[in-house]
């Protein structure tokens, strides 16, 4: 067929196997049941038309649905994609999503001044997921309460959006990584913390600087301290969950007055920059100082040392997502959905020097 420069549609396809529109439609659709035959004919009309099938837009229109689920990041991609966890959180909802003929769409959240310009707010999707949410004021959940757009929330506060929350019990984990130090004998216990607010930068804090609400991850963390009944002798805020980060706070702690002994940190890879923090300064890890983790991840390049840290696993974690998305697009609302963590004992704890 000579080529018109207009797009085959439907019709054509139809005109030229000698079917009705309706039996074309239901050939690509799988709505109702076409014969072999039929289903031939079809195929090969479509073929000689060079027919790609019904464009997106028709098929949102006849289904309601986009087949677009938005995922609502926080951080600057160049640095959500070096970490670890959040690749294997990211690749199990891909993957999961596109086995369900699901795309994903990577959006920015706005932040409170601009909401209602943000791409959130104005961008075709069937339901969302948000990787990190600080507090009930999160502009994210606000453009998504207004627009009526279905959420899996990952960490939230409670009550932040209906739909479905990802949870992990950080309190728990956090305060069993305080008392295995306190148990071996560290009185002066330092912290670092990921970030508490969206342009947060690596410095050390007082109690006093702390936002209050803040996101849920720093607050549930530090509140651990409290519950063996201690205080951090000083406090870092990591202006992201990355090595040279942890570097950075490693060296404002080392050179503090209050001398830790040991080091809790609210990530693997901050932890990891905390140690190399230390062996810079000459100290030995863990007989002069020691560091915990958080989330398991393997850091091969810190051997002969493997971090003490709460692992959890980030593929399962995305599935839970998907599964979440799932049950959203199906009309459910799973609610809270609880990921396991586990205390993994390593070399980078000792008694207090």
């Amino acid at each position: 067929m000579a080529r018109t420069g207009r797009r085959p549609t439907m019709a054509d396809v139809a005109a030229k196997a000698g079917v009705s529109v309706s039996t074309v439609s239901l050939a690509y659709s799988g709505a109702a049941p076409v014969t072999e035959e039929t289903l031939a004919k079809v195929k090969a009309a479509a073929a000689a038309l060079d027919y790609a099938g019904p464009s997106a837009q028709a098929r949102a229109l006849r289904s309601g649905r986009t087949g677009i689920v938005a995922v609502v990041v926080h951080e600057r991609l160049v640095r959500t994609l070096r970490d670890p966890l959040q690749l294997r959180i990211l690749d199990a909802i891909v993957e999961d999503l596109g086995a369900m003929g699901v795309g994903v769409l990577l959006l920015p959240s706005p932040d409170s001044g601009d909401s209602d310009s943000a791409l959130l707010a104005t961008a075709a999707m069937d339901a969302a997921v948000v990787l990190r949410v600080r507090d009930h004021d999160e502009p994210a959940l606000e453009v998504l309460r207004r627009r009526g757009i279905p959420a899996v929330v990952m960490e939230a506060p409670d009550g932040a959006l209906s739909g479905a929350h990802i949870t992990i019990d950080d309190t728990a984990a956090t305060e069993e990584l305080v008392r295995r130090l306190v148990d071996a004998g560290h009185t002066r216990i330092a912290t670092v913390t990921v970030p508490m607010t969206d342009h947060a930068r690596t410095r050390l804090l007082e109690p006093a600087d702390l936002p209050d609400p803040m996101w849920t991850a720093p607050r549930h963390r530090l509140d651990a301290f409290a519950r063996v009944g201690i205080e951090p002798c000083a406090i870092v805020e990591a202006e992201a969950s990355m090595v040279e980060e942890g570097m950075t706070a490693g060296r404002l702690l080392l050179e503090h007055p209050s001398k830790p002994t040991a080091v809790v940190c609210h990530s693997d890879l901050l932890a990891g920059g905390v140690i190399v923090a230390a062996r810079e300064a000459g100290l030995e890890v863990p007989r002069d100082l020691s560091v915990t983790g958080f989330d398991g991840l393997d850091l091969p390049w810190l051997a002969p040392l493997t971090l003490t840290t709460q692992a959890q696993d980030g593929t399962a974690k995305g599935h839970a997502i998907a599964s979440a998305v799932r049950a959203l697009l199906d009309g459910d609302e799973p609610g809270e959905i609880p990921i396991a963590l586990e205390l993994r004992e390593g070399t980078t704890v000792a008694p207090a020097p």
